[in-house]
């Protein structure tokens, strides 16, 4: 679909085992794939980071999973984010790992963000589908310098929006994660293309 090669890295907001917003991001991450775009699915439970702490950082230097962290987002045009719904928030996992890799490396650019680009997710079981959650973590990005796409798609009653297979019950609503995923291909190949 694209001329120009698009590198999606895949995150999740949650560690959970049969996380939904892990299920939903599989999808997303499907519909990215459709479109030629290369999807790099992560972790973030693997990188094994400590919660942020300055002094650490200092004693010790940036930890072998920011690294890593910094190290794939660099080599990456655009980011797929599901994120649960914590109190209204973004969850301290994903916030640490933002957090994290928003420090300073010597010898490498002052930022893994830049020209980065993102399509937020959610779902959860209540009628709002985890959109709340999602207020804060666009803020993060853009505070990153991260170029976020202006909507958002979230998934409601999320208890029974799934499949045993993972998939979304409603096909209108894996058409609107897919068409929203075609977007961010759209976008940040044009960016890719600028001369």
């Amino acid at each position: 679909m694209t001329t120009v090669p698009v590198r999606l890295l895949a995150i999740c907001g949650s560690s959970r085992r049969g996380s939904w917003n892990r299920q939903l991001l599989a999808i997303a991450a499907s519909g990215a794939r459709q479109t030629g775009a290369d999807v790099t699915p992560l972790d973030l439970k693997d990188l094994n980071l400590p919660i942020f702490d300055e002094d650490l950082e200092a004693e010790q230097g940036l930890p072998a999973g920011a690294i890593g962290l910094k190290r794939m987002l660099r080599q990456h045009d655009g980011l797929l984010l599901a994120c649960p719904e914590y109190n209204g928030s973004i969850t301290p996992l994903l916030k640490n790992a933002l957090d994290w890799a928003s420090r300073p490396e010597p010898g490498n650019p002052p930022s893994a963000y830049a020209g980065l680009t993102a399509a937020l997710f959610a779902t959860s079981p209540g009628r709002l589908g985890g959109l709340r959650g999602l207020s804060p973590v666009r803020e993060v990005l853009q505070n990153l310098g991260v170029l976020v796409l202006p909507h958002s798609v979230s998934i409601p009653s999320a208890t029974s929006a799934f499949d045993d297979q993972g998939q979304l019950v409603d096909t209108s609503q894996t058409e609107h994660v897919q068409a929203h995923t075609t977007e961010l291909v759209r976008v940040t190949a044009a960016l890719l293309a600028r001369p």
